[in-house]
């Protein structure tokens, strides 16, 4: 075959590869080798000269994988793509690859940030993806009447399972599954767990770990102690409790198994192939890839077993999720309750030990916000005379409230990836007046983003100021808050659903370690470093907070 011949069937194959691509976007593994190794490798052993085979297949690779990546290209960034009328990198524009480098190093919702401030409230940020902060839009895409699950989801499979375990777990999984009524009957079993009454059934819980945090951390006092590994232990445990029964003993013990360090470094691989979600298919044939990732989901099989074969002592997160009442109907598959073990475990215990970690970080970077909210704790809890274990009343200290929020719309702990997209099949999404996301296309709400965004938060949207909260219409300093854009739990029928649970964690917490203690960072600690070594993968993960504990004895 001639070398025109050669280049010439070469390039049809790779534009005929290319419009099969475009269109059905396959995901299964075999497929996609076959189309991307059959054609040159056929080619090449058709060539009537043999001993030439290596030159041939190299010729063949090069105008097949030159055509294919040509084609990709240059509809990515050519006018006849939906996209191309929002502005973004190039890099963004002509492949996910390049927002998979920075997810790795954990800077993810800064670079998102960044984009916005120089393109805008929309921004292209992948050849098919949309970074959206324009808050009248949010309903559209988070709403009720929003959009559903993008394929992120899809890229964020933790235990790496293929075949039927894989659709098992996906099936009823709360937070990775894309059908609408399947997250919607997901659902209902979470709610049940969340309700009120069942989260007034955690508090004695809660009020029991809490006490324990608060006597370890006496030992640790007048020397330096990292606060923000307290907190985390102090999280994991009580997940333990609420969702398995009871187990974890971190505080206690330390981390001699590796359990907090083996999920935040399982965090890592699922961050990059949320980006690639096509990318997910290929790690069970890779198994020296993702053993974090793996390790982690052995961990919540051991647990699953543990809690289905000793049962409840009390009406914990897995007495909802498992329904013990539900004699009539089949049992949810073993996939299932395990997938779900890893979401309780990480939305449970990771997001509130960094939420909790970057408020105590904010009230002692300013002084003047952390005496007044202890003068206000010690009004509402007068000490050796009452614990601030009145829920209700805990929640209603307006600047205890304020500081909180304050902290999470500075550092969600989600900072980037709710990721929305149009159902399959139906064509389009119409998100406003002229606003129509075509079937394909992920949209993305950046909280970190939006929350910064002096559109919606002024004067001075990168300050840490509480009293934005409470300031009324009188204030003469003119502070803009718009609720609609605060959404550190996320928004509509998939936003966060153990939020109130949540918020009676963070402020309990902070009242009792705030009325046991006066505390500070440790000398020449650079403030600047809180946030330098936060890392976005997914949920946020922390750093140290290296301050001194001093018992309050007046």
């Amino acid at each position: 075959m001639s070398s025109f011949n050669l280049a010439t069937a070469m390039l049809l194959a790779s534009l005929a590869c290319y419009l099969f691509l475009k269109r059905y976007e396959p995901t299964d593994v075999p497929l996609l080798v076959g189309l991307l190794v059959a054609p040159p490798l056929t080619v090449a052993f058709l060539q009537a000269d043999l001993h030439d085979l290596f030159g041939a297949l190299l010729r063949s690779c090069s105008y097949y994988y030159s055509g294919l990546l040509f084609c990709i290209l240059t509809y990515r960034i050519s006018p006849l793509h939906p996209l191309s009328k929002y502005p973004g990198p190039m890099m963004c524009k002509i492949s996910k690859i390049w927002l998979t480098f920075v997810a790795s190093r954990g800077k993810l919702h800064r670079y998102v940030k960044e984009l916005h401030d120089k393109y805008g409230p929309v921004v292209r940020i992948g050849p098919n993806e949309l970074s959206i902060i324009e808050v009248s839009l949010v309903p559209s895409i988070l709403g009720v009447n929003g959009m559903p699950k993008g394929p992120l989801w899809d890229g964020r499979r933790i235990s790496g399972n293929k075949g039927a375990a894989a659709k098992e777990a996906s099936r009823g999984n709360l937070i990775g599954s894309r059908d609408p009524k399947l997250h919607a009957d997901a659902r209902k079993a979470w709610n049940k767990a969340f309700v009120p009454t069942a989260v007034k059934g955690y508090e004695p819980i809660l009020i029991r770990r809490v006490a324990q945090l608060v006597e370890l951390l006496r030992a640790q006092t007048e020397r330096s102690t990292d606060l923000s590994q307290w907190l985390s232990f102090f999280s994991f445990d009580f997940m333990g409790d609420v969702t398995f029964g009871g187990g974890f003993e971190l505080m206690r013990d330390g981390d001699k198994d590796g359990l907090w360090h083996r999920m935040e470094r399982g965090l890592y691989l699922p961050a990059l192939t949320q980006q690639i979600p096509w990318s997910i298919g290929f790690l069970p044939y890779f198994p020296m890839i993702g053993q974090e990732m793996k390790a982690l989901g052995k961990f919540a099989v051991d647990q699953a077993k543990k809690r289905l074969g000793e049962g409840s002592v009390h009406n914990d997160l897995f007495y909802y999720l498992i329904d013990d009442k539900r004699a009539d109907a089949d049992p949810y598959p073993f996939p299932l309750v395990v997938s779900n073990s890893v979401l309780a475990i990480i939305a449970g215990s990771d997001t509130s030990a960094t939420v909790l970690a970057n408020t105590f970080f904010f009230l002692l970077s300013h002084p003047e916000s952390y005496k007044r909210l202890q003068s206000e704790l010690d009004e509402a809890f007068p000490r050796r005379v009452r614990e601030p274990t009145d829920a209700a009343l805990l929640s209603s200290l307006p600047y205890l409230n304020a500081v909180i929020k304050e902290s999470l719309r500075l550092l969600p702990p989600v900072a980037t990836s709710l990721q929305r997209a149009p159902i399959v099949g139906t064509g389009s999404k119409v998100l406003g007046e002229g606003f129509v996301i075509p079937e394909g296309t992920s949209v993305v709400v950046p909280p970190y983003a939006m929350h910064r965004d002096p559109r919606y938060f002024s004067p001075s949207p990168e300050k840490y100021i509480p009293d934005r909260w409470l300031a009324g219409d009188d204030d003469p300093r003119r502070f803009i808050v718009n609720e609609d854009a605060y959404i550190p739990f996320s928004t509509g029928p998939a936003n966060c659903a153990g939020k109130n649970l949540a918020l009676l964690e963070i402020r309990m917490v902070v009242a009792f370690v705030m009325q046991a203690f006066e505390m500070r960072l440790i000398d020449g600690y650079d403030k600047q470093q809180w946030e330098a070594e936060l890392k976005d993968y997914f949920v946020m993960q922390k750093g140290s907070l290296p301050v001194i504990l001093t018992s309050r004895t007046a």
